[in-house]
């Protein structure tokens, strides 16, 4: 079950990258569209858990946390990644969304105390460096260009805020609340969030009709968030959110293949050892403690 719940979470989010894209290339202003993504998002949800008879009270303290989640996972992560995608392509935004592995184990120690894994730091290591040797072209051909450099700082804002978010998720769990209603109730938070900020900027909320922008709105609250939410936030409760998170470190091979055939991303050998570097960490991330050592002591 960890696997499939893994491989969604990779596909799926692996493609969103380019649909926001889509988004941001409309008329449509950034919190209007993050705004109608998960009113969709919750509604289908709410309906599923009404008719499953499935949608579980919480307490208002729970509430609290929730409005906090969707700030942070269903809000303000999205303003920052849509305001970047003017600045990077969809590809070097999922690679700097890797770093919520980084971020999770960090903010697992403040928040929890939690121990990391003794495979994680070198799993880290391999898979930023292979993030780094990734688009290290992309870095030296811009010269560091302060919209590249906004673009990227933007990312990162919007990762940390996920991972905030995953803390509150885990803090879910561990009350032993219902996943499903949590998030139900954090995206309608993040919905009316995102709606306020709009008003407040004087957007307007009439949609784009273009089949691009109806298209990747529905992909992105059907997919990308009653799907692929669900699907990690289950990952996260069963491998814990340093693990979890690690899925992200794969985003980029689905991601720059997209960009490749739809942004004309161009291949060179450090992306191909930075891919290779990305798969390593990812075996050594969830290699199980001494394996290697046996692996070694055999062939020796």
């Amino acid at each position: 079950m960890n696997v499939l719940l893994y491989l969604a979470v990779v596909l799926i989010w692996g493609t969103t990258w380019i649909a926001i894209t889509l988004q941001q290339e409309g008329p449509v202003a950034i919190p209007v569209s993050i705004s109608y993504r998960f009113v969709v998002s919750a509604a289908v949800m709410l309906l599923i858990l009404l008719l499953a008879r499935r949608l579980r009270r919480i307490a208002l303290r729970d509430h609290l946390f929730c409005i906090l989640q969707g700030c942070c996972v269903f809000g303000f992560n999205f303003y920052c990644f849509y305001h970047a995608a003017a600045y990077i392509s969809s590809g070097l935004e999922s690679v700097i969304f890797s770093m919520a592995v980084l971020f999770n184990a960090v903010n697992g120690m403040i928040f929890f105390r939690q121990r990391p894994s003794t495979n994680l730091l070198p799993a880290a290591v391999l898979g930023l460096t292979g993030i780094v040797a990734l688009f290290w072209q992309d870095l030296v051909a811009t010269q560091m260009a302060p919209e590249l450099l906004q673009g990227i700082g933007l990312s990162a804002l919007g990762t940390y805020g996920f991972s905030l978010g995953n803390m509150i998720s885990s803090r879910h769990q561990r009350r032993g609340l219902d996943i499903l209603s949590t998030n139900t109730y954090a995206m309608s938070y993040g919905a009316i969030l995102m709606a306020l900020i709009a008003l407040a900027q004087g957007a307007s909320f009439q949609i784009e009709s273009s089949t691009r922008y109806i298209g990747s709105l529905l992909y992105l609250a059907i997919f990308g968030s009653v799907i692929a939410f669900a699907a990690y936030f289950s990952l996260l409760g069963r491998i814990g959110a340093s693990a979890a998170a690690y899925s992200t470190l794969l985003f980029p091979l689905v991601a720059l293949s997209i960009s490749t055939l739809y942004e004309g991303y161009q291949w060179h050998l450090n992306a191909v050892i930075g891919l290779c570097l990305i798969l390593l960490g990812n075996l050594v991330m969830f290699a199980k403690p001494g394996m290697y050592a046996a692996l070694w002591r055999r062939a020796v």
